[in-house]
C-alpha cells in the first residue's frame, strides 16, 4: 500500500526520472560571480572579534528579525542609506550576518561594501538563528 502511495504522489508529482528538466539545454552557472573572494568565518570567530574594540558588526536582516535580537552593538544594515553606516577608515574590520546559511543578504551586502574599497570585510554565514541557537547573548532595541 506504501508503494501504491508512492507511487501515486510521484506521478501528481510529475517525477518520472531522476534528471533536471528545468534548463535550457545548457550548463548551469552560479547566480552571481564576483571579482573578489569573501572571507567568512564561524560563530567562535565572530564572538572572538566582537570582543575586540573597533570591530564593526552589521545585521542585514529584515526589521522584524532584527527586533527579535541581534548580536550586541550590531548596526542594522538594512536601510536605503546603508552608505552612511560605513566607516571612514577602509580597513575598519567588518563583519555582515543575516539570519542563516539560507539567507544571501549579508553576502550580497558584503560584496557591495568591498566594490566601495573596504578591505577588511567578512561574512558570518551562520547568521543570527546559528549565534542564538548557540546561546550566545542577543540584544534587543
Amino acid at each position: 500500500m506504501k508503494q501504491l502511495a508512492a507511487i501515486t504522489l510521484a506521478g501528481m508529482l510529475g517525477i518520472t526520472s531522476f534528471t533536471c528538466q528545468a534548463g535550457g539545454g545548457s550548463e548551469m552557472a552560479p547566480a552571481h560571480q564576483y571579482e573578489h573572494t569573501l572571507q567568512t568565518i564561524s560563530l567562535t570567530q565572530g564572538e572572538a572579534l566582537l570582543a575586540q574594540p573597533g570591530v564593526l558588526f552589521f545585521d542585514v536582516n529584515t526589521l522584524e528579525l532584527w527586533a527579535e535580537g541581534f548580536i550586541p552593538g550590531a548596526i542594522f544594515f538594512n536601510v536605503s542609506n546603508w552608505k552612511e553606516l560605513l566607516p571612514e577608515a577602509k580597513d575598519t574590520v567588518m563583519v555582515f550576518y543575516c539570519a542563516n546559511r539560507l539567507c544571501n543578504a549579508s553576502e550580497i551586502a558584503a560584496h557591495e561594501v568591498i566594490k566601495l574599497g573596504y578591505t577588511n570585510v567578512m561574512q558570518m554565514h551562520d547568521g543570527i538563528y546559528g549565534w542564538r541557537l548557540s546561546g550566545r547573548p542577543t540584544e534587543k532595541p
